[in-house]
């Protein structure tokens, strides 16, 4: 897909915010929505389907965190990429954002090349997770992961993983440099209505990195975990 071809929807209560963001985008040749307010852009996002959504946190009434949540309530919203642009940077904006469905963190002020530049990485990530979720084998990274024979390969050599440390990698690769909270995790790998031990997620990672090495795999503190990779 071209920039012409992607839909970004702008969300923040403020109006110089709005326009600077969205002067820079259009310059980029993306289609470009703006909306001062959360209720309003769960609406618009229904009907437009944006592929990505720029989102302030601290907005009054229904901020970003309760915006985002709800949108990825929505069924047309669940591959959208969400990416929080604010001036917090405090642990827990950012932990919240994660748990709430976010997809990626920047704080202003930012940069327009930055912005832009992160943006074509998040939307070139998700084309590629897109294309990956439809084959039975996927790379990423050093590894080559064949979702029918239950197969790793990395550097050439086979690794032959148990079913839920399998489960819990194909995770964690779906979305590369995603942060995936605990629970989402727990819901993905065991089920909802499954009873696990607090432990278990950290037990499984710690096989997996003894297995598949430990340079990819990373802990986000209070939140939970991520496939790393360098752009």
């Amino acid at each position: 897909m071209e920039n012409k071809d992607y839909k970004i929807l702008i969300v923040d209560d403020e109006k110089d915010i709005l326009e600077f963001l969205s002067y820079n985008l259009k310059k980029e040749d993306y289609q470009v929505k703006t909306i001062d307010n959360g209720t309003q852009a769960l609406e618009i996002a229904k009907t437009w389907s944006p592929h990505l959504v720029i989102l302030d946190v601290m907005m009054p009434e229904f901020d970003g965190i309760e915006t985002c949540r709800e949108m990825r309530t929505l069924s047309n919203m669940q591959q959208a990429i969400i990416l929080f642009l604010t001036a917090r940077g405090e642990d827990y904006s950012q932990i919240a954002g994660f748990e709430a469905g976010a997809d990626d963190y920047v704080a202003k002020p930012v940069k327009p090349r930055v912005l832009t530049s992160r943006i074509k990485a998040l939307l070139r990530r998700s084309s590629t997770n897109i294309e990956a979720e439809e084959k039975s084998q996927y790379e990423v990274g050093n590894l080559i992961i064949d979702k029918e024979k239950y197969l790793v390969t990395k550097n050439d050599k086979q690794i032959i993983l148990p079913k839920k440390e399998f489960e819990l990698l194909q995770v964690l690769t779906s979305k590369p440099n995603k942060v995936f909270t605990r629970e989402e995790i727990f819901s993905k790998v065991w089920g909802e209505n499954v009873i696990v031990g607090d432990r278990t997620i950290d037990v499984h990672v710690r096989k997996l990195r003894e297995k598949v090495g430990d340079e990819n795999i990373k802990t986000v503190k209070g939140v939970g975990y991520k496939f790393e990779l360098t752009s």
